[in-house]
């Protein structure tokens, strides 16, 4: 996944820069509404040290201890719950094509959102919206692998390792303890709800329509996820928590740049107990 995703985090920002040129920016566009405030230093810092530690602990994942012949042999289907069990029923010949497709899917959806510039709204903010987008996909995998959820934290044995039709080498890999969650999903879900996410703020006549759209972007994972599970590289456990993390990075990412003054308020706190200053925010998406 690392290589997709730095490969094609580059390829999102050459199509942006391709866009931009091909569909100049519109004069009949609101110049003045711009929904999101970016800072240019705090978020490239925030890139810069997401990307160094996603490097750091991409190195972790894949350097952990094999499979032991007494560990594989220890294994039990029976423990595993009922949903789970369909990560069982699978051709592991066919393994190696549904990892592949998830692969080109994955890259399919992270170059997705360079659709966003076809906005003309959009497009009068493409730095600010590159850099939202690549910061989402430097927090995302960080979270897969820094969190206690994630893979250095978690040692749940992918699906594969469960199948006696497989050769030993195949079961043994180190990368099979790395079942939970699924990062390809988290990422492929970050990247589909920050289409509908931002595409929404930047439209907000939609109304209740934007419900529609991120009913749209919740495809992408579902077909994500089912590939993962088809390549017995997850349980459907690990796809629905990928999909949770990545559409909470998707929506809560550019929500954050969305902190404006006129959302907060100030003024006096006074009760039996104390007297003092209060301070309330409320984000844009629970008004």
């Amino acid at each position: 996944m690392k290589t997709y995703r730095r490969r094609f985090i580059i390829l999102a920002f050459l199509g942006v820069c391709l866009a931009q040129q091909v569909y100049p920016q519109s004069s009949a566009s609101d110049s003045s509404f711009h929904p999101y405030h970016v800072n240019y230093w705090v978020t490239g810092t925030l890139i810069g040290i997401g990307l160094s530690a996603n490097y750091l602990g991409e190195g972790m994942v894949f350097h952990k201890v094999e499979l032991s012949v007494l560990e594989i042999q220890a294994l039990n289907k029976s423990t595993i719950n009922n949903i789970d069990s369909w990560a069982f029923k699978q051709d592991p010949s066919k393994m190696q094509t549904f990892a592949s497709y998830s692969d080109y899917f994955l890259a399919f959806t992270v170059v997705l959102p360079v659709s966003l510039m076809f906005d003309n709204q959009i497009r009068q903010d493409w730095l600010d919206v590159l850099l939202m987008y690549v910061e989402t996909m430097s927090i995302t995998p960080n979270i897969y692998e820094w969190s206690p959820l994630g893979v250095n934290f978690q040692n749940r044995i992918r699906p594969i390792a469960y199948y006696d039709q497989l050769t030993y080498d195949q079961r043994k890999s180190a990368n099979n303890r790395n079942s939970f969650y699924s990062g390809h999903e988290a990422v492929v879900t970050a990247s589909t709800f920050f289409l509908a996410k931002v595409y929404s703020d930047y439209n907000p006549g939609m109304g209740n329509n934007k419900y529609l759209l991120y009913a749209a972007a919740t495809l992408p994972p579902i077909i994500e996820g089912y590939f993962r599970v088809k390549a017995i590289a997850h349980f459907p456990s690990d796809v629905m928590v990928g999909m949770g993390v990545g559409a909470l990075c998707g929506i809560l990412i550019p929500e954050l740049h969305r902190f404006h003054n006129k959302n907060i308020s100030l003024g006096l706190y006074s009760s039996s107990i104390a007297t003092g200053i209060a301070i309330k925010w409320q984000p844009d998406f629970l008004k």
